[in-house]
């Protein structure tokens, strides 16, 4: 099978798999699971060329175009950019996941870089949440909502983004915000 059909089955696979089925141990990996640990080993292979090197750090906030987007319409709706602000308000979390997801969580070994990845994904679902409750506050009167509806909201964003970097964020994808991304695309 070809690695673009490969990429599209898992990718399609995934969107049908609840986000709880990310298991950490090797032994425990369902066959979605077991692809990815394919992939991390591909990357691995890939880092281990004495050619490779890691590029410099980029990001672009929130990836899937949630922080260009987010920009875009407060710099054409003035009353968004006044009640939204400018950019995401968990945008720091995207920054940090972004670092992670550069050098593949530093360690080549594929078990460990699958296991880094889940932990970065998993911190940024808890970070978007905490979000939401460290700037309690700030957030209420920007949005004029009491906490309860704030703290589902973010949860629910933050759920939807940890499932968004579950399936489009596998190593080996071709796509630019993939987990190792700073290293040579692998195939």
């Amino acid at each position: 099978m070809k690695p673009t059909k490969l990429i599209a089955l898992s990718v399609l696979a995934s969107c049908a798999i609840p986000s709880q089925i990310w298991a950490s141990d090797e032994d425990q990996l369902g066959p979605i699971a077991q692809l990815e640990l394919w992939r991390h080993t591909r990357l691995a292979e890939a880092r281990s060329n004495e050619a490779a090197s890691l590029a410099p750090f980029t990001t672009d906030g929130c990836s899937g175009g949630m922080s260009s987007a987010w920009r875009a319409v407060a710099q054409v709706f003035p009353d968004f950019r006044d009640t939204q602000g400018t950019e995401p308000p968990w945008e720091l979390c995207c920054v940090t996941h972004d670092q992670a997801y550069h050098n593949a969580g530093g360690d080549a070994a594929a078990l460990a870089s699958y296991q880094a990845r889940l932990s970065s994904d998993e911190a940024l679902r808890q970070c978007v949440q905490d979000v939401a409750r460290s700037d309690a506050r700030a957030l209420q009167i920007r949005y004029g909502q009491p906490q309860v509806a704030i703290e589902a909201a973010f949860d629910f964003i933050a759920d939807r983004m940890f499932d968004a970097v579950r399936v489009g964020g596998a190593p080996c994808s071709g796509l630019p915000w993939r987990w190792g991304y700073g290293w040579p695309q692998c195939w």
